[in-house]
């Protein structure tokens, strides 16, 4: 047996997979060169007549021309897979009927979520995810709320394991995390689920949503937050809306405000929606707390910030006219959508 047998055989086995067009092309090609009664096959086998001087010298040279061949061949084979699947691929999309009839739409709330978050991109602020699962940390302590703090007590906290991991009750505990990990200037809103164990009637549920935002900037006053609420509340009910704006403690900023929409069921004049008050809260904001600004290690003599949580649930029925929270979370398909409505 010759280095150059070899050699002729895979220029052989070159030219014959050149001219292979289909996958079953290989099969015949692997007879012919590496099975049993295969040419390649066969020359290797003539290694046995030589002495162990000549193994020694001509072993590793015969396995470097096989392992070769055998590259070449799994590489065409390789390529005729491909083909033959994307050919299949091809053939069955030809097949798909593209003018299904279009059934379903996005929820309410996930159409307010996207519809907001485009408005505040454009505003150039960046969106952020946090997790359900929190630890009171981040939950609580870094929004100035100790654990001796009665502000606890407003919010009916569901834990996991007490009392560090409980289900957040407020997307400020992405705020919190924002503040630990990021260095000023920036701006977030982070949409999600909260939790708090609460009855669950037409106006609170144990689960609803929330819209959070926060902005630490050179300078940053009530004005500034002011004037993002009434782009946001113009762009999402009109220019008529009407919102009032309350002095309301919340432990994580100072001062603070409540934020208050009409009543879209009866318009101000008060009934079960908006508990007979003619106003439906809508969230709470203010400027950060200097303590909060502290515990996230940043100078709040050199950064201000404000930041804000929307009841998101609320502002959906609002925005859709339903009446009764718990439908948001009950599978109704019926909600109706406007196709043509535009939010920007």
């Amino acid at each position: 047996m010759s280095e150059n047998k070899v050699k002729n055989l895979i220029d052989s086995l070159k030219r014959d997979l050149l001219s292979a067009r289909l996958i079953n092309d290989t099969e015949k090609i692997w007879r012919q060169y590496f099975g049993d009664s295969g040419s390649i096959k066969l020359a290797l086998k003539e290694i046995k007549n030589l002495t162990v001087a000549e193994k020694k010298i001509k072993m590793p040279l015969m396995k470097q021309l096989y392992q070769e061949a055998l590259d070449l061949f799994k590489a065409k084979e390789n390529l005729l897979k491909g083909d033959k699947l994307k050919s299949e691929l091809e053939a069955g999309a030809e097949e798909l009927n593209y003018d299904l009839p279009k059934i379903g739409h996005l929820h309410p709330i996930t159409k307010t979520i996207r519809e907001m978050n485009q408005l505040f991109t454009r505003l150039g602020f960046s969106i952020m995810d946090g997790p359900e699962i929190e630890e009171d940390e981040y939950c609580f302590q870094r929004l100035n709320v100790p654990f001796d703090h009665p502000a606890r007590d407003m919010q009916d906290t569901i834990y996991i394991k007490e009392p560090n991991v409980l289900l957040r009750t407020q997307t400020s505990s992405i705020e919190a995390r924002v503040l630990e990990n990021y260095k000023p200037p920036f701006k977030i809103v982070s949409p999600g689920r909260v939790y708090r164990n609460e009855n669950v009637n037409k106006s609170n549920h144990f689960i609803f949503h929330q819209y959070q935002a926060a902005a630490v900037l050179n300078e940053a006053s009530l004005k500034d937050l002011f004037g993002v609420f009434n782009v946001l509340l113009k762009k999402m009910y009109g220019p008529e809306v009407i919102v009032r704006y309350r002095n309301k403690y919340y432990p994580e900023v100072e001062p603070g405000a409540g934020i208050d929409l009409r009543c879209f069921n009866c318009q101000g004049k008060g009934c079960p929606i908006c508990k007979g008050i003619g106003w439906m809260e809508i969230g709470g904001a203010g400027i950060i707390h200097p303590n909060v600004m502290k515990k996230a290690g940043i100078d709040a003599k050199k950064w201000q910030g404000f930041a804000f949580g929307l009841g998101l649930d609320r502002l959906v029925m609002a925005k859709y006219n339903i009446t009764d929270i718990r439908t948001l979370l009950g599978g109704n398909l019926g909600y109706k959508y406007y196709e043509n409505e535009s939010f920007i």
